[in-house]
């Protein structure tokens, strides 16, 4: 019970520092679509319950959108005859899922209160619920966000940090955001769930040195050295469809899949941050917390910027 208020308070003073940031509340829609949650929540519910793995493709979603010119559901735009989207940028391409997911949202929320509710507010929402599907925390959403009315197909291929990427590299992409490395290292903690094709982990079991052995023979019997692109493992081996804090015991144990998961345990500065989140699962999930709420703070559409899409696929 106490760690249970400990998290309510730290969400509650998260809460007030963002909120005052920016144009965003919890209770943007108040009357306007008093069902909208329960709706996201709805469509999330019967989405997991299908496909575990969705819950975190909805969360790598919200995350290159963010990350690429703020939260304005700009990854969820087609290309178009004058511009070039994100959905095919080198960190996006074969790799992001879940667009159907966000469209059905997008057509109930429509039906129950037309030309009210951003897509990027959709895609925040439905994040939060889709790690605490899997058994992670809730937050109250922030929401106000509005439509960006363009993509950056270049914007999507330099600010998304890659699974080869170094730990000065990370802190340096983060940072651009206004991300510390405690956020950095909390945030990394959604690799608890999802999957990663062996063309982004090839490399790490064959060539790098602080890898477990074991486990790096274990992911090369379906990550031969050529061929297998696209075969996946989990990202979390432990738990692979349950948010919790088996991510950092993995790479405590020399056990990420991806280059950057190491790095975040290879003597940095994240390392102690790591050994706390593998031994405290409420730190983490506060500390999760806390920095999502950041990341959905960053560059928002808000006022009269941009616009409310009516399809999260085109611009009206």
């Amino acid at each position: 019970m106490a760690l249970a208020k400990g998290l309510h308070l730290v969400v509650l003073v998260s809460l007030l520092a963002y909120s005052s940031n920016a144009q965003l509340f919890p209770n943007f829609y108040g009357a306007r679509c008093p069902n909208l949650q329960s709706i996201v929540r709805s469509v999330m519910s019967q989405t997991v319950a299908q496909d575990p793995s969705m819950g975190a493709s909805i969360l790598r979603l919200f995350f290159h959108d963010c990350f690429v010119n703020g939260c304005d559901a700009s990854v969820l735009l087609d290309d178009t005859a004058t511009f070039q989207g994100e959905k095919n940028a080198g960190p996006n391409a074969n790799s992001l899922r879940g667009f159907q997911v966000i469209d059905a949202i997008k057509s109930r929320v429509e039906a129950a209160c037309g030309g009210v509710v951003s897509c990027a507010d959709i895609l925040a929402l439905a994040a939060r619920d889709g790690v605490n599907l899997l058994g992670g925390p809730s937050w109250t959403v922030l929401l106000g966000r509005r439509d960006s009315r363009t993509a950056s197909f270049s914007a999507a291929n330099s600010n998304l940090p890659s699974p080869s990427s170094s730990f000065n590299t990370l802190v340096s992409v983060f940072a651009s955001k206004g991300l510390g490395i405690r956020d950095l290292t909390a945030l990394s903690g959604a690799h608890t769930v999802g999957q990663a094709r062996c063309t982004n982990f090839r490399s790490h079991i064959y060539n790098d040195p602080n890898v477990n052995p074991s486990f790096s023979g274990a992911r090369r019997n379906m990550c031969p050295q050529s061929g297998g692109d696209g075969n996946l493992a989990p990202l979390d081996f432990q738990s692979p469809n349950r948010f919790d804090n088996g991510y950092f015991q993995n790479i405590m144990n020399r056990a990420g899949l991806l280059h950057s998961d190491q790095e975040l345990f290879n003597n940095t500065p994240a390392d102690a941050f790591v050994r706390v989140y593998s031994r405290n699962s409420a730190i983490f999930a506060a500390d999760f917390v806390t920095a999502i709420l950041k990341m959905g703070n960053i560059s928002p559409l808000t006022g009269t910027n941009g616009e409310i899409r009516v399809n999260c696929r085109k611009t009206n």
